[in-house]
């Protein structure tokens, strides 16, 4: 089951780290190599077991996911502007108020 962050109560760390986070899940979401036959692919789906699928199909399962982590790694890294530009003001309130 997913676990439901909100990330306006997240520190700009705490987003650093999340935002890493979806870059790894979206990196391994890609393996490289090379095909011999780019309309059919083996997929290994544990204890040696492999099953074969048209690349047309793998492509509409990952699309979606890979869609779905763009869309969250978006929403945090304009969280994390927001919160930089809130620490940005608030340091330069606070310098303005000791001069």
């Amino acid at each position: 089951m997913a676990q439901s962050i909100n990330i306006t109560e997240l520190h700009l760390p705490q987003l650093e780290m999340l935002k890493n986070q979806l870059d790894q899940e979206v990196d391994s979401m890609y393996v490289p190599g090379k095909l011999h036959d780019v309309e059919h692919v083996l997929i290994h789906v544990g204890t040696g077991y492999y099953v074969e699928k048209t690349a047309q199909d793998q492509m509409e399962k990952i699309q979606p996911a890979l869609q779905k982590k763009h869309a969250m790694k978006q929403a945090v890294m304009e969280m994390m502007s927001q919160k930089i530009q809130q620490l940005t003001a608030l340091a330069a309130a606070q310098a303005t108020a000791k001069a």
